[in-house]
């Protein structure tokens, strides 16, 4: 930049990517001067070398601005983990399942994991059986990117978005009816569903 280019001639382009010809660097960086910007050299194995005359430290911050905001924009994928029983219930699996889709249509990818414990570790074919289960189950969601493998105590498989795959839509509820007389509120509240599924990680 500026007076460190050190080329015989280079190719002049102005602020307006207009050319201005082949010059000596020396008659380039007068011209740059008489209109306050810096002369650039952009493409230094050209022959001869081009240049180009630019507000230099305008042109880093819309570059720094730019990046920032391409980081933004960027999803992280994080992996995320399921954790059952080589015995868990059907119900438990199902609700585990809709938990693996929900993080799959965040952008993440999931570690789905059997634990063993005791005599449990005799029958490793349980917990395949169970991984497989969700395989099917999640066939045409997601994709197998690391088939079942045990590792110690834990049979585990890690899955992704399958290519293609959209989520479907949350429905709109219906309008609720109208509320129940207020003796029955506390009633209602006593039966909220357990149903609450943290991953483990």
């Amino acid at each position: 930049m500026n007076e460190r280019i050190r080329a015989r001639e280079i190719r002049l382009i102005d602020e307006n990517g207009e050319m201005m010809g082949v010059m000596p660097p020396g008659r380039a960086l007068d011209i740059a001067r008489e209109k306050n910007l810096d002369l650039v050299e952009v493409s230094p194995n050209a022959m001869p070398p081009v240049c180009k005359l630019m507000d230099f430290g305008r042109f880093k911050y819309e570059q720094a601005k730019k990046e920032n905001e391409a980081r933004k924009h960027q999803k992280t994928i994080t992996l995320k983990e399921i954790r059952m029983r080589p015995r868990t219930d059907e119900h438990d699996v199902a609700v585990k399942t809709r938990k693996i889709q929900e993080f799959l249509a965040e952008g993440d990818k999931v570690r789905v994991s059997v634990q063993f414990k005791g005599a449990e570790m005799r029958h490793p074919d349980l917990g395949r059986k169970l991984l497989d289960q969700i395989a099917d189950v999640l066939k045409g969601t997601v994709t197998i990117e690391r088939s079942p493998i045990m590792e110690g105590r834990m049979m585990s498989m890690i899955v992704s978005r399958a290519p293609g795959w959209e989520p479907p839509k949350k429905q709109t509820a219906p309008s609720a009816e109208k509320a129940q007389p207020s003796q029955n509120a506390a009633n209602d509240t006593s039966q909220d569903s357990d149903m609450t599924d943290t991953p483990q990680k």
